[in-house]
């Protein structure tokens, strides 16, 4: 990947028009590890008028999901690196991240539709995509979705990429989950699910989004991350 286009990356502001979009929006994160089901959970919630899904920018290629190939403009918008460095120049992004090799971004233009339509803007973001969010607005709810055990969470990856996901590649992926569980822990706005079972996530998620939820489920979520972290 290009310097230029790194450099750009690292020193990109959020623009005031989008500070004061994201002020008057109701935005809610679904962070966590690969494998814990956000895209699910996302999907179910969608069926919800309430919900806009903020399509995020990736410069990854589109991927098999349990096999389900994605799709563009619904799952994620597929670009070059050109089109992020021309989105970068005329200041299009909330905020974009490298992560994975790769760069995500969420754009205004989604967050502005979920604004106009009142709504509430739902999308799956990384864990330092967040923090910028926060920064501009602590009433961004970021909620981290976890999967009950280690042994569940390595059964479901498996499940994902269809028995044929590279060791590699699930290595990687591990040591990714060990940052964002590290860096999710030492944030105290987290909220956390853990995703057993899909129908009480939902309720759970659907909670939090509005403003609901219980600070005992939340403690003994955050321990299952503490749990999956020990065995990373």
């Amino acid at each position: 990947m290009e310097e230029v286009l790194l450099r750009k990356l690292s020193s990109y502001k959020v623009p005031q028009f989008a500070v004061d979009l994201i002020r008057s929006t109701k935005i809610v994160f679904l962070v966590g590890v690969a494998g814990a089901g956000k895209d699910t959970v996302i999907n179910h919630l969608l069926k919800n008028a309430e919900y806009h899904h903020v399509v995020s920018h990736t410069t990854r290629s589109p991927r098999r999901n349990h096999g389900v190939m994605e799709q563009e403009g619904t799952d994620r918008y597929f670009v070059d690196p050109k089109t992020i460095e021309r989105m970068l120049d005329n200041q299009e992004f909330v905020e974009a991240k490298l992560a994975h090799g790769n760069i995500y971004g969420t754009s205004v233009a989604e967050i502005k539709k979920a604004h106009d339509q009142n709504k509430i803007a739902l999308s799956e973001i990384e864990v330092q995509g967040v923090a910028e969010y926060r920064a501009v607005d602590d009433n961004v709810v970021p909620i981290f979705l976890l999967p009950p055990d280690f042994e569940t969470w390595q059964k479901r990856l498996a499940g994902r990429y269809e028995g044929q996901a590279n060791p590699d590649d699930i290595k990687e992926r591990m040591k990714t989950a060990k940052v964002e569980l590290q860096e999710a822990l030492e944030k105290p706005y987290f909220e956390y699910v853990v995703n057993a079972d899909i129908e009480t996530t939902i309720e759970i998620v659907d909670k939090i989004a509005h403003g609901k939820h219980s600070t005992k489920k939340n403690e003994q979520a955050k321990e299952i991350a503490r749990q999956l972290l020990r065995k990373l």
